[in-house]
This record gives C-alpha cells, sequence and structure tokens, in this order.
C-alpha cells in the first residue's frame, strides 16, 4: 500500500518565519494526481512536563492567535535549528517560560502534532527537582503561571477545557508512567 502513493511534485507556496507551506502533486493508487497542503515545520520543538515539589505541574497560560483565546499548556517551543538538541530546547524553554531550570531532564515521549498535513515534531521531558531562576520572555510574550494536580489536569482535558495536543499527550503519557 505505501508504494501505491507517490509524491509527483512538491510546490512552495509561501515560506514563513517557522513553517513553509507547500502544495504537493500527489499520484494516487488509480493514478490521477491530487492536491494535497503540506506544511513543514522547519525546526521542531520541544516541551517540558514541569513537576513542582508538591507534586502538582507548572503551566502556562498564554493567548493563543490560531485560536483568539488564552490556552493552558506545559512550557514548549521551537528549537533554534534543526541541529539543537531537543533536551537543550527543552531546558531553555523551561526556564524562559517558567523561570525555573532542571539539571536533569528525563525524556518522556515524541509526538508529531498534526500527521495530516504537518511535519512537526514535539519532543517532550520530564523536569523535576526544579531550581528557581529568572525567566526570559520574548519581547512579544506574555505568560501567566499555573500549578494543577495531575487530577485537575485530567478532568479539563476530558471535560474539552484543555485540547492542546501536546499538553493532552504529556499529561497523559506522565499519569500513566509515574502515577499509576
Amino acid at each position: 500500500m505505501e508504494q501505491m502513493v507517490k509524491r509527483v511534485k512538491r510546490e512552495l507556496k509561501y515560506a514563513g518565519t517557522i513553517v513553509d507551506f507547500y502544495t504537493d502533486y500527489m499520484q494516487t493508487p488509480g493514478g490521477r494526481i491530487a492536491e494535497w497542503d503540506y506544511i513543514e515545520h522547519r525546526k521542531g520543538a520541544a516541551a517540558v512536563v514541569a513537576v513542582l515539589p508538591d507534586g502538582k505541574l507548572l503551566l502556562v497560560k498564554q493567548y493563543r492567535n490560531a485560536l483568539d483565546r488564552f490556552t493552558l499548556e506545559i512550557p514548549a517551543g521551537a528549537r533554534d535549528s534543526r541541529n539543537e538538541e531537543p533536551i537543550r530546547c527543552a531546558a531553555r524553554e523551561l526556564e524562559e517560560e517558567t523561570g525555573y531550570r532542571c539539571e536533569n531532564l528525563e525524556f518522556l515521549i515524541s509526538l508529531k502534532t498534526t500527521v495530516a498535513f504537518c511535519n512537526e515534531t514535539v519532543d517532550i521531558f520530564v523536569a523535576r527537582d526544579l531550581i528557581p531562576s529568572e525567566q526570559h520572555l520574548d519581547p512579544d510574550e506574555y505568560v501567566e503561571l499555573e500549578a494543577h494536580t495531575v487530577e485537575e489536569l485530567c478532568t479539563w482535558i476530558y471535560e474539552g477545557r484543555i485540547q492542546d495536543s501536546k499538553t493532552i499527550a504529556a499529561v497523559m503519557a506522565y499519569k500513566n508512567k509515574y502515577c499509576a
């Protein structure tokens, strides 16, 4: 089945800051040429499940333009380049967004955020033994910190209050691995 679909051409439509937009021309099993959208995330991203001493998870509340509302998410951000190690990006984003650092990040899970049309990969790590530091937010970045129990977060996921895919995957993987 894998050989039944073949890309015959990829055409760049728009080059963005983090992503590029393409039209892919795909030959289907019947020989027809179909046009599919493809978004290439040029850098990838990393995220962190930050665990406070009381077991609560530290999240960031921030405005997301695509949804036109604030969301509650685990700290995350794009890698500086494809060559930046995800663990280094995760450590940087943890400190930038939360004002905490961690000397021993542990890999939790890797996910593809939107497999139908985008290649973005997010590598997620767990940070314990947090060390207070300072936030280093970008000039146009505004976040509020919130701490919640895993149980609260799971309830909000099932109620649809948390819809961010990386946060859902991270909370569920963390719960399954460490709280079961």
